[in-house]
């Protein structure tokens, strides 16, 4: 299962708190897992660059059909800003219809407990 490393765009103040958002997400087909995989990129550049992103990692199983992302934010407005700008934007709403399934979670932790591993989110999800 590819798993993309944990990506650091910005470093938050210490003792901060973190805004933690974990999804999961399944295609119908996989035609819409191939889609989903190749948008990927551009997605990955946009949250690599994106204010108030604190981190960032995705883990992949698309012969499964589906995909685990896990992020940090300095807010959730701020991860409400980056999901609705960029890329991310039109990728969500061009592939809503290959989606079978989809979950969101999301949590807070300290600055100090970056980066997130993938126990917890998996767990939550």
């Amino acid at each position: 299962m590819p798993t993309l490393p944990w990506t650091v765009p910005n470093t938050p103040p210490q003792g901060a708190d973190v805004h933690v958002f974990a999804s999961r997400f399944e295609t119908r087909t996989l035609w819409g897992a191939l889609r989903f995989f190749a948008r990927t990129p551009g997605v990955w550049r946009q949250v690599s660059r994106a204010p108030g992103a604190y981190g960032a990692t995705l883990k992949a199983a698309p012969l499964r059909r589906t995909f685990w992302t896990l992020s940090a934010w300095e807010s959730p407005a701020a991860l409400k800003a980056f999901a609705r700008s960029g890329t991310h934007e039109p990728t969500a709403r061009g592939l809503g219809p290959q989606m079978r399934d989809a979950k969101f979670v999301s949590w807070t932790v300290k600055a100090d407990e970056l980066p997130l591993d993938w126990p917890e989110a998996l767990r939550r999800l």
